[in-house]
């Protein structure tokens, strides 16, 4: 898809991987919708960079969990900028419990990690289905985990929501065919305040040790992720319901 004067939408677009994915968007002619949902400060401050970057922005607050906040989302997006094209869905949250500590793991936390990361995902998909259509179509990229591929991670909520977002990525890429495209990308450690709030201390000897047992000796910066992201919506046409692996091969590595 050549996204030349089309629309995108961004949900969790304030920082990391939304950030940079909008900004990448931005900078091959692109508008981009920004969502947030506490964020506000560093939304405003991506739409800057955005509309710097010579494209339309707008910022919108949402709780992807809540259906009735897509739909708004979605519908404010499009009335701000006019169409929508894209939707890329890096929204996303967790909580850091030890996988061997059931008894740590609660109803809410359930209740949250499957809203956002994968109900939201199905929502926004159900909400940008229409205005994707008459457009004439469009693709959606699903930002997951590696968590949900093998097992590891922040979580044992984690890794479930995001291997349940991988199985959407394929059902929805089944639905919404042959107009619209779904994929996902599924990164790795990726540098930024998301995993240095949840390790603290232990953020960068993890991150050192990852870095050196990863065959290409680095981890993911966001921008790295936001490349994968934009090679499924500006690549080949043909190229649906995958779940690509962005983790500098740490998955390869055993």
């Amino acid at each position: 898809m050549d996204v030349r004067g089309k629309a995108a939408l961004v949900t969790g677009g304030a920082t990391g991987v939304g950030r940079a994915t909008a900004l990448e968007l931005a900078r091959l002619g692109c508008d981009v919708a920004v969502n947030y949902s506490r964020s506000a400060k560093e939304a405003d401050e991506t739409v800057d960079l955005v509309r710097a970057a010579g494209a339309r922005s707008v910022a919108v607050r949402a709780d992807v969990a809540n259906d009735a906040d897509c739909r708004r989302l979605v519908a404010t997006s499009v009335d701000e900028l006019g169409r929508l094209d894209v939707l890329v869905q890096s929204a996303g949250v967790t909580t850091f419990i030890a996988h061997a500590d059931l008894d740590r793991v609660g109803d809410d936390d359930w209740d949250r990690l499957l809203g956002v990361n994968l109900k939201g995902a199905f929502q926004c998909a159900r909400a940008a289905r229409g205005p994707m259509l008459a457009a004439g179509g469009g693709a959606i990229v699903n930002v997951s985990s590696v968590a949900g591929v093998a097992g590891i991670g922040s979580s044992i909520p984690y890794c479930a929501s995001k291997a349940a977002l991988n199985n959407l990525t394929l059902t929805l890429a089944r639905a919404l065919a042959p107009k619209i495209r779904v994929n996902a990308v599924a990164p790795g450690f990726i540098t930024g305040r998301w995993l240095q709030g949840g390790l603290g201390a232990g953020y960068e000897p993890i991150k050192k040790a990852m870095e050196q047992r990863a065959p290409l000796g680095r981890v993911c910066e966001p921008e790295d992720v936001a490349r994968a992201i934009l090679g499924f919506v500006t690549g080949s046409d043909l190229v649906t319901g995958q779940v690509l692996v962005v983790d500098g091969g740490l998955l390869i590595a055993g």
